[in-house]
């Protein structure tokens, strides 16, 4: 239920009314717009009387919301939400692109790339310390390691991190991590996002191989449903019938998700195409069509590298990109 205050409502009326909401066993999520105040009801409105709450002299309209997101919902949250990602701000205008290897594999090579992505403009540096593979003998990740390198990283280049957990056994491992990664085969891993709910981390959500738009709103709802509302939503394509590309990159789902959610949206286009070639295109598509940011992974050494080399941009492949996208945005974001 959504209950949006009148312009001159005060401080003291409305901290009056969600009083006495909260008196009625729901949850009061507080919005302040430029000239009205929302309060979104989440849990069980059925009991609350709306002609009653209309009736009051502060309260413009009452509204059920039918969708069972509330938290993430735009309805209950018109304005977009600027998520602060390691000191960068993502959404609400704000574009940033994250880059980096799929995985951490040495200390040259991720200081190496760090470097490189953040002279050509990247924001946020992404590595894997811990690698969800389909084979069970495919490299794993360094784990540990993996997180320690990508802290030096941090340091020597002042890129805030990215990186993926798999297990909340493993929270105390990412201190020093500013943005933790669910990958999209953990999307609907509930225990999980409830763990990670109860942070105060920025949490990159990445959509299922095979889930809708629905279901990705859904476990967003169960991370902010714990109090942690720093989330960012990550298009990393669908699995289609297509073979000729790795998965099915869903590009209209951007503005799908921006009608029906405010918080931000990136895409992956190097898992979504899983094709060096093809990342380029998708990238600036994905900036045209009204993405929040863009994560491309880059590799020193594609050829050799331990993970998704395939899909991985050389260094200067990535640089070539990046002047392309200030030419998009410069159209898109006037």
């Amino acid at each position: 239920m959504i209950t949006v205050l009148k312009p001159n409502t005060t401080a003291e009326q409305r901290d009056h009314l969600i009083h006495w909401l909260e008196g009625q066993d729901v949850q009061v999520h507080v919005s302040e717009g430029a000239e009205y105040t929302i309060l979104g009801l989440v849990g069980d409105t059925a009991h609350i009387d709306m002609e009653l709450l209309e009736s009051l002299e502060i309260v413009q309209s009452v509204k059920r919301v039918s969708e069972p997101f509330k938290k993430c919902n735009r309805k209950f949250h018109p304005e977009d939400t600027v998520v602060d990602a390691g000191g960068v701000p993502i959404g609400g205008g704000h574009f940033a692109v994250i880059a980096g290897p799929c995985s951490v594999e040495t200390r040259d090579q991720i200081i190496g790339i760090a470097e490189s992505v953040k002279a050509s403009g990247a924001k946020l540096l992404r590595g894997g310390a811990f690698k969800p593979r389909t084979s069970p003998y495919d490299f794993q990740g360094l784990h540990a390691t993996g997180l320690e390198l990508l802290s030096e990283a941090k340091k020597e280049t002042g890129l805030p991190i990215v990186s993926e957990i798999m297990d909340m056994r493993d929270l105390d491992l990412f201190q020093d991590v500013d943005v933790i990664q669910v990958g999209a085969r953990n999307m609907q891993n509930f225990e999980l996002l409830k763990g990670l709910g109860h942070t105060n981390k920025t949490i990159l959500l990445k959509r299922g191989l095979a889930n809708t738009l629905k279901e990705l709103l859904m476990s967003a709802e169960y991370i902010m449903a714990g109090g942690n509302e720093n989330v960012i939503l990550c298009e990393r394509g669908i699995r289609t019938y297509e073979t000729y590309t790795r998965n099915t990159l869903d590009l209209s789902c951007v503005p799908v998700l921006h009608e029906l959610s405010h918080l931000p949206v990136v895409v992956d286009p190097s898992h979504a195409t899983g094709h060096s070639n093809l990342v380029p295109s998708m990238a600036l598509a994905a900036a045209a069509a009204g993405a929040d940011g863009i994560m491309v992974e880059v590799h020193n050494d594609p050829l050799h590298a331990l993970c998704d080399g395939a899909q991985s941009l050389t260094p200067a492949q990535f640089d070539s990109l990046m002047q392309q996208m200030k030419r998009i945005l410069e159209v898109v974001r006037p």
